[in-house]
């Protein structure tokens, strides 16, 4: 089975800290490493996580506030000096080409990785190549924003027990998948009698804006919902100011989405200890996670 986690490479805000460093988050998932927003320092960051940076192999970045961004240019030519084989798939709010070309263009080095743009100008469907159905929502933080949701396909589970007692075994099964009814004896068999469909599971990504309607529309229903909290309740004002949310807020996104997992991320440096913003989510959501730099949360089928 291939390994499924979600790392944190760094769960800072604007300011990295003696113990947590820009934000950064890495998905491996269905033989793929997801990459979001590899802020300052990112590079080393998978040094210290003992992941080799070649897991890489998609790039997302929500905006290009500096610690949204920062590392996109190192990663870049990390992956290149590692002379990777496959693509890399970056993703961006269209508004911010110049940036992302500022940052894949920074300084001088001989560029001979494939780097796939997928500049995004409009919510919604941005990609479904089989292995992902990437879609993508604008927040609400006076940039151009985007929070990503990540689906893998629906697959077909066969129940052995039942298969077993209609006597259907070995290249059988193969026939019945593909053709969707087989004759066994004097009678056929259906697919829905014997198999179900297990839904796939959905990541979503949503950091830097207040609750609005694009945050809900990303967890709906989400196994895995990585958020922003950047400060506590007693902060409220100021995270409505500065266009960010609270640990509570980020809760009751959670709560009224249907999301199973919720991962705390992106704190003030002004929080030490950020264990109290997930006490406050918990009286909410209490399937709660605080992100700490280094950590894994598996993210099982």
């Amino acid at each position: 089975m291939t390994v499924r986690d979600l790392v944190i490479l760094g769960s800072s805000s604007q300011q990295p800290t003696r113990f947590r460093n820009h934000g950064a988050y890495l998905l491996r998932w269905n033989d793929e490493g997801l990459l979001f927003d590899p802020g300052e320092g990112t590079q080393r960051q998978f040094i210290f996580a003992d992941i080799p940076p070649p897991v890489v192999t998609r790039m997302f970045i929500s905006h290009f506030h500096g610690d949204h961004c920062l590392g996109v240019s190192s990663m870049l030519m990390r992956l290149n000096l590692d002379k990777i084989k496959h693509p890399i798939h970056c993703y961006y709010p269209a508004s911010g080409k110049k940036y992302f070309d500022r940052l894949r263009h920074c300084c001088i080095y001989r560029e001979n990785i494939e780097i796939i743009e997928h500049p995004v100008k409009d919510a919604g469907l941005v990609e479904d190549n089989g292995k992902f159905r990437i879609e993508a929502a604008f927040l609400d933080h006076g940039v151009e924003n985007i929070g990503w949701r990540i689906t893998e396909p629906d697959t077909l589970k066969f129940d052995k027990e039942a298969l077993k007692n209609v006597g259907v075994v070995g290249p059988m099964v193969r026939q019945l998948e593909k053709e969707g009814r087989i004759c066994v004896g004097d009678r056929w068999v259906l697919l829905d009698e014997v198999s179900q469909i297990r839904k796939g599971d959905s990541f979503a990504y949503v950091v830097d804006t207040r609750p609005c309607p694009a945050a809900y529309i990303l967890a709906k229903g989400a196994k895995l919902f990585l958020c922003e909290s950047t400060y506590g309740e007693a902060e409220k004002e100021i995270a409505a100011e500065y266009m960010h949310m609270t640990a509570k807020q980020a809760a009751l996104i959670a709560k009224e989405s249907g999301v199973q997992i919720l991962v705390l991320t992106h704190f003030s440096a002004r929080y030490r200890d950020p264990e109290e913003l997930g006490n406050e989510a918990r009286t909410i959501f209490p399937n709660t996670f605080v992100a700490e730099d280094f950590k894994r949360i598996p993210f099982p089928k």
